[in-house]
């Protein structure tokens, strides 16, 4: 009896596996926009009245802003729905959130997912960029939980979905890293938004479909996608809510495509580069589980890094680990510190300020939301912003307030400057602030009068010189403002330079350098009364967001950029002195620590001690 059990067993799992089913595919709701709560509710109320429809895929870009608003309004509008759902943030739900995205992943209990239905296994990893603007990115840590996933599958032959919300090309800058790991398994398909449009793709020899935006757009109601999948086709049909307007569009063959027999070597980041600057060394190479997507501090004998798993931690010279402390919520901000004190803000609400040699806390502040601003220290004081609308400071050794400001409009990400007295910063609501810097009071605000708060002046550092404060921002205007009394002494946008969020201060005070979108780094006059610029490097990068601040030291400008290559320039030439390419990811901090070492962070968890002769 045992053999013919068996045999009835294994025809009804093909039976089953053989059956179609229906799934709806939403993608790029971006409820916080216009019209996307409402498109939203059309899409929900049209997929609860379709009883064939199994279960739901939100693929992304669920909100406009990422803010902790926007995402519980589209958690309440989703929890309305009578199937099961699976979400995954896009880049408006990471780049700029508030809470570093520990609310999407609070709220939507995750930020990837894996389940089994119908014979195929569903596996989402998110995509950034988070927090800083930059090309997507897989974050490590899902890396690390995707290779677990795969390596413990019930059955390692169990066609496979997998799901991001960018597409798995260069738009994405570890591609590569995702598509190799679920190569090693059956993948069959895959699924992704981020373009507002149906498309199919070829990702490698993966099958890839990209679903419509659930948004009207210029049309009078949206739209989402009906798959139908069998054991060897998926059907994609675009549905209009609240009509039976039903449009098959793409068939996709679904089969194994046996890719450890596939030999076709695709493109992959070249570090040629590396070759042709041979007298760059690397001196030591320190990989973390998760990303790092702030800069490092090094203080006396230790280097002090953050991560998104939300450690603070210290490396000795030679990389090794020798503490760390653990926050509840991811970490943006780049560590202060002193002799005796480290201070770092997390997304789970407080301030901590740790023990510099071994870590153990000393204090810790709780906020009314996140803090993904970075911290400074002056004196025997700590500033640093939130998203709860407060800007504090601290007494370093106690915790004590010293002041608090309340009237911060939005959220703020960027580390502030401490320029005569008063202390600097943007935020993400188009404000630019001075406060007094020992009572917090406020002596000038500025506002860039753009209804659009992508366009604020919120992620660069800003620098100040010359009794002057000179700030970049993603509407491509550099703004220089009188440090006494925030009148704007000059602002332009120049479409031939295109700069964005990266800038930084020359040694002397004489130029700001700032890096454009075309791949250009200038050095703006910090005296005259336009926007000069007196100095240009003979460098011509590829296309550059990465807003990393530019650091001169002994001579060099050290210019990041968003796929991991770091650009040394002399300053008295212009010319290129080295490059390096530590990874393909942003470069999300440079350290120079003198005689030719320079320590460097990038996004995909590497900080790298580099060594340049």
């Amino acid at each position: 009896m045992k053999p013919i059990l068996t045999l009835l067993l294994c025809w009804l799992a093909l039976q089953t596996s053989a059956q179609s089913f229906q799934f709806a595919f939403v993608t790029d709701l971006h409820v916080g926009g216009a019209t996307g709560a409402d498109d939203l509710r059309r899409t929900v109320k049209d997929i609860n009245a379709n009883p064939n429809l199994k279960f739901v895929l939100l693929t992304g870009d669920l909100t406009e802003f990422g803010s902790d608003e926007e995402l519980q309004l589209a958690k309440t509008i989703i929890d309305s729905l009578q199937k099961p759902w699976y979400a995954i943030p896009g880049n408006h739900d990471a780049n700029w959130s508030e809470s570093g995205s520990n609310t999407f992943k609070r709220v939507f209990k995750g930020e990837s997912f894996y389940f089994e239905y119908g014979g195929f296994a569903f596996i989402a990893t998110a995509s950034g960029p988070n927090m800083r603007m930059g090309p997507g990115q897989v974050p490590r840590e899902h890396l690390v939980w995707l290779d677990s996933t795969l390596n413990h599958l019930p059955n390692p032959k169990i066609p496979i979905v997998y799901i991001n919300h960018y597409p798995q090309d260069a738009s994405l800058n570890n591609w590569y890293d995702a598509l190799d790991r679920v190569k090693k398994r059956n993948v069959q398909l895959f699924l992704c938004g981020h373009g507002h449009q149906n498309k199919v793709y070829d990702f490698e020899h993966i099958p890839g479909v990209m679903g419509r935006s659930n948004l009207r757009a210029k049309a009078e109601v949206g739209g989402y996608n009906i798959v139908t999948l069998t054991k060897n086709e998926a059907v994609f049909m675009e549905k209009t809510p609240g009509t039976d307007q039903l449009r098959s569009w793409a068939t996709i063959p679904l089969y194994d495509h046996e890719f450890s027999k596939d030999t076709t070597r695709f493109s992959r980041p070249s570090y040629a580069v590396n070759e042709q600057y041979a007298q760059v060394k690397t001196l030591w190479q320190y990989q973390d589980n998760s990303d790092i997507g702030s800069g490092i501090t090094v203080q006396n004998d230790l280097i002090l890094c953050s991560n998104t798993n939300g450690l603070l931690y210290a490396l000795d010279e030679k990389g090794q680990k020798k503490w760390s402390f653990q926050t509840a919520g991811k970490v943006y901000a780049t560590p202060a510190a002193n002799r005796k004190y480290a201070v770092i803000a997390s997304s789970d609400r407080w301030i901590y300020a740790v023990n510099r040699k071994n870590g153990s806390l000393r204090w810790k502040y709780e906020t009314g939301k996140a803090a993904v601003g970075s911290p400074v220290i002056y004196e025997n004081a700590v500033y640093v912003g939130g998203s709860d609308g407060h800007f504090r400071a601290f007494d370093l050794k106690t915790g004590k307030v010293l002041w608090d400001f309340d009237g911060v409009k939005g959220f703020i990400v960027t580390k502030p400057l401490i320029y005569q007295n008063k202390i600097y910063f943007g935020c993400w609501a188009n404000d630019f602030y001075a406060l007094d810097l020992k009572t917090g009071k406020l002596v000038w605000k500025w506002n860039n009068g753009s209804p659009n708060r992508m366009y604020s002046p919120a992620a660069c550092y800003p620098v100040g010189t010359n009794n002057r404060i000179f700030i970049v921002a993603p509407d491509r205007y550099m703004t220089a403002l009188d440090a006494a009394t925030g009148q704007v002494i000059w602002r332009k946008q120049n479409p031939d330079v295109r700069v964005r969020e990266s800038m930084g201060l020359s040694t002397d005070g004489s130029l700001v350098y700032v890096k454009t979108m075309q791949g250009n780094v200038y050095g703006v006059s910090t005296t005259a009364t336009a926007m000069e610029l007196p100095w240009k490097a003979e460098v011509q990068l590829d296309y550059e967001i990465c807003p990393t601040a530019i650091v001169e030291k002994d001579g060099v400008v050290y210019v990041p950029g968003n796929s991991g290559l770091l650009t040394a320039i002399d300053r008295q030439t212009g010319q290129t002195r080295w490059q390096h390419k530590l990874s393909n990811a942003l470069v999300s901090g440079i350290t120079p620590l003198g005689r030719g070492k320079v320590l460097v962070s990038t996004m995909d968890g590497k900080v790298t001690c580099l060594q340049a002769n």
